[in-house]
């Protein structure tokens, strides 16, 4: 069963670097860093996420607007605009790509602080580069499934970085409970939230965007913010008393 555990570990470190740094850091700037730390950053969110690599700079643009227009008409990925959890994936990928290449024209205030690496972004975007994780993944799939069905698992593996944002952005739109009355349909998922390192308590975070600690109950854990926390204490981060977005 190694490929399952290659799976789970995997999984986790997708969801790490996406809460850390796209969206935590990227989108929010909760905390700061040394140029040459973001640059770090960059290269295990493209050694983790591979072929489903995200720019910082597009994912940080994007769900600020997603703030901005949460659940409304500009929203640019939202269950109200979208049937399924499918359908709100293409939304956000349609979106987020839009932003990356240049065609939707974001207003400064959306970017200002979200980190850019155009160059880099580039090389990690390109299909040749996508390509080359995908033959890596079945290579890797091949001397490592004992089974034809762990075999199904792998366009997961290929497309993680968009299943795991699309599992917020229609999930936690559509289903869980509410801490907080809000001008959009935003949840929280579950109560001890194990699975996603603190991203699903999404309507705590839609109240207060500019909060490190996305728990708000006593019940509620956010794993994220006491792994940011542990950078922090290792001086590799500078948390900030209030978030810039």
């Amino acid at each position: 069963m190694s490929i399952v555990l290659f799976v789970i570990i995997h999984w986790y470190l997708g969801l790490l670097i996406q809460s850390v740094f796209l969206h935590r850091y990227a989108a929010h700037k909760n905390f700061e860093m040394s140029p040459l730390c973001e640059k770090i950053f960059y290269f295990f969110t493209f050694l983790i996420l591979g072929s489903s690599y995200m720019s910082a700079y597009a994912f940080g643009t994007m769900h600020r607007i997603h703030h901005a227009y949460a659940d409304k008409e500009l929203d640019p990925h939202s269950p109200i605009k979208s049937p399924g959890y499918f359908g709100t994936l293409l939304q956000a990928r349609h979106s987020y790509f839009n932003i990356f290449i240049g065609k939707t024209k974001v207003d400064s205030f959306m970017s200002n602080g979200v980190p850019a690496w155009h160059s880099f972004d580039k090389f990690a975007h390109s299909w040749i580069t996508r390509s080359i994780w995908v033959l890596f993944y079945i290579f890797l799939y091949i001397n490592l499934a004992t089974s034809w069905w762990l075999f199904l698992f792998l366009p997961i593996t290929v497309g993680m970085g968009a299943l795991q944002g699309a599992l917020i952005n229609w999930w936690a739109h559509t289903y869980g409970y509410r801490n907080f009355n809000t001008n959009d349909n935003s949840k929280n998922l579950i109560a001890l939230d194990l699975l996603f390192l603190g991203e699903s308590y999404h309507n705590n975070h839609h109240k207060h965007p500019w909060k490190l600690n996305h728990a708000y109950k006593w019940y509620e854990f956010d794993l994220g913010y006491h792994f940011i926390r542990f950078l922090g204490a290792l001086r590799i981060v500078r948390i900030k008393k209030r978030a810039l977005f």
